[in-house]
């Protein structure tokens, strides 16, 4: 049996996500009592947080290689970030990484061109949203994304890193969330929202918001990853 190695702690409500959801897949496609082999390195979301608001992402590059690595020494067979925001240095750590990775993105691209999506909303991060790597990304498979206004963008992000981050899930921040969802299907036509957060799943439940369909970025990640470890 292969061995996945997360890195995690970015946040770390979502990586106790993960690690449930991940058991539980696979046990769902292996019901013969078994588990799947997972390391986890947590790492510092401040540090990496810090490091992005100065546009210092050799830096963060650097920090998940090393985490990457100790996880190439424990004896992961590949690697996962089980976070989206870190995703914007994906493509150096992967050309540099000890360990093939499976792409959040990427799992979330394929998942939007099976549900026929063809004009998405991305929330997450002021750095996510504002980023070009979920686009790209995208584009490739003929999905165009649609952001939200940029004093959301920025009511969004306080809210992630204030409230999320700290596991803090509010209603009134539920009801904001939807609202701008609401105005984006109506302004942008989108056909489907990019929870493009692991902490959005956990305060944004529901399958769909006003008839728009929610794209939970952990959970077809970790469908990603138990394929992996069953390939």
């Amino acid at each position: 049996m292969k061995t996945v190695g997360l890195i995690g702690g970015i946040g770390p409500e979502s990586t106790i996500e993960y690690y449930r959801s991940i058991i539980a897949a696979y046990r769902q496609r292996r019901p013969d009592g078994s588990a799947p082999a997972i390391l986890i390195n947590s790492l510092s979301v401040k540090k990496l947080l810090d490091w992005m608001d100065s546009n210092r992402l050799n830096e963060v590059t650097d920090y998940l290689l090393d985490g990457l690595q100790k996880l190439a020494r424990a004896g992961a067979d590949f690697g996962a970030i089980a976070a989206n925001t870190p995703h914007i240095v994906f493509d150096d750590l992967q050309r540099r990484s000890p360990l093939p990775l499976v792409s959040i993105v990427e799992a979330t691209r394929d998942e939007a061109k099976k549900r026929g999506i063809r004009r998405a909303g991305l929330l997450g991060t002021r750095f996510t949203m504002q980023a070009s790597f979920y686009p790209e990304v995208f584009s490739r498979q003929g999905i165009a994304l649609a952001v939200p206004h940029e004093d959301e963008q920025s009511w969004i992000h306080e809210k992630y890193v204030g409230e999320l981050l700290k596991d803090r899930f509010l209603p009134e921040t539920r009801e904001r969330l939807q609202g701008i969802i609401r105005r984006m299907k109506e302004q942008h036509e989108i056909q489907g929202v990019i929870l493009g957060g692991t902490e959005l799943p956990l305060l944004l439940r529901d399958d769909t918001v006003f008839g728009i369909p929610l794209l939970d970025t952990t959970q077809t990640h970790v469908q990603a990853v138990v394929k992996e470890l069953l390939t």
